[in-house]
């Protein structure tokens, strides 16, 4: 009776654990409608473990809570793998547990499911570096519980939805390498910490209150915005880290800027004009802001960078004694002045520049006293003729 008993027992366990880990039959269907619209490129193996006779559970890139799937991570993730290739098959929309989904860079193509919008507790999506084309769904407004979406690298063209700026748990937005168009809607999200667009073809202006206090990452680069930004800028005094290079953008630049923990500041290739006036010593270990209209003189608190492009504008008078100091320490890496309307630098012509550092005058009222490398871009004409000096450098 003991014996019986202890069988009965162990039948009742193991029916126990057959049915915890039997997975829930749409959620199973789901998957294996996502097996056959997917194939591993040659050279990856990923889909080797999706055997449909053993549990889903233990599939690569499958993670379950019960019964349910709730991750779904496509591709091996192994740096070098050469991914997945097929399309998206609207069964994604049927996992309805899920709450990340990420695909490894391969050759998927096809648009995004319009399904996407039925799973309401996706707070991780990851679809970079494919051949993913068409709109980004308005539908996905009703994914409001999302915190990072990762797009990028893919061939999505239209608007971005200004819904998605109503996110208020967003952490991460990067949609970069595209061609999208239109302008940038308003973000509200208090927790928006990077922002990454660059190279689409978006528009329109940024306003005051486009963005918020908690962004530390922002890159607008390579696109056809236009407008001021000084009023933006002032406030995001998180980032560290800005690159609005390549646009159209206008005005002046606000001095604090040059405070902020950035990094790395790209603003060139724009139409910014004024004086560029820091409130302190600039602690940034890049700036970028060649090829735009600047005036005035240099300031001397710029000689604490360490790679320093402020060629092609329309600066004037004396390069600052402390620019020399730093650059004879080597303490400047890369200092580019060319093209400018600057009229001396204090430097003995048989100083030696340290070989670490790279340093161009070019094209400027003055014969440069020492003979370095330039850039070729800088062209082959030492001095900018006497007629576009003086006064030149207002035209």
């Amino acid at each position: 009776m003991k014996k019986l008993y202890s069988l009965i027992i162990l039948y009742l366990l193991c029916i126990s654990i057959s049915v915890k880990a039997m997975l829930d039959p749409i959620d199973f269907l789901a998957l294996q409608a996502i097996r056959k619209s997917l194939n591993d490129l040659p050279g990856s193996n990923f889909f080797t473990s999706w055997d449909f006779t053993s549990d889903p559970c233990n599939f690569a890139g499958v993670y379950c809570v019960s019964d349910r799937v709730i991750a779904l991570n496509l591709g091996d993730p192994v740096a070098g793998s050469t991914g997945l290739t097929g399309h998206l098959d609207p069964s994604i929309g049927k996992l309805s547990s899920l709450i990340e989904l990420s695909i490894v860079p391969g050759r998927i193509i096809g648009t995004l499911p319009n399904t996407l919008n039925q799973l309401k507790n996706l707070r991780f999506l990851a679809i970079s570096k494919n051949f993913i084309s068409g709109d980004i769904h308005n539908s996905i407004s009703e994914l409001k519980n999302l915190r990072t979406i990762d797009l990028s690298y893919n061939q999505l063209t239209g608007s971005i939805p200004r819904t998605i700026g109503t996110f208020r748990s967003l952490n991460n937005l990067i949609l970069c390498h595209n061609h999208l168009s239109g302008g940038i809607p308003p973000f509200f999200s208090e927790s928006l910490t990077r922002l990454d667009l660059k190279h689409n073809e978006l528009t329109g202006s940024l306003y005051r209150w486009s963005f918020p206090f908690s962004l530390q990452y922002l890159s607008l680069s390579m696109n056809r915005l236009t407008g001021p930004v000084d009023r933006l800028l002032t406030r995001l005094n998180r980032l560290n880290y800005l690159d609005l290079s390549q646009n159209y953008f206008t005005g002046g630049i606000p001095g604090n800027l040059f405070t902020f923990p950035i990094s790395n500041l790209q603003l060139e290739r724009n139409m910014f004009t004024g004086n560029l006036l820091p409130s302190n010593q600039v602690m940034i270990e890049t700036v970028d802001v060649s090829h735009n209209k600047f005036y005035g003189q240099i300031s001397p608190l710029f000689s604490s960078v360490q790679k320093l492009y402020m060629n092609h504008n329309k600066f004037f008078g004396q390069v600052p004694a402390s620019f020399v100091a730093s650059l004879m320490s080597a303490h400047i890496q890369i200092l580019y002045l060319q093209h400018n309307y600057l009229t001396g630098i204090q430097i003995n012509p048989t100083a030696e520049i340290p070989l670490s550092s790279s340093v161009c005058l070019q094209y400027n009222c003055m014969v440069p006293p020492i003979h370095t490398t330039c850039p070729i871009s800088a062209g082959t004409v030492r001095t900018r003729p006497v007629a576009q000096c003086g006064n030149g450098w207002k035209g």
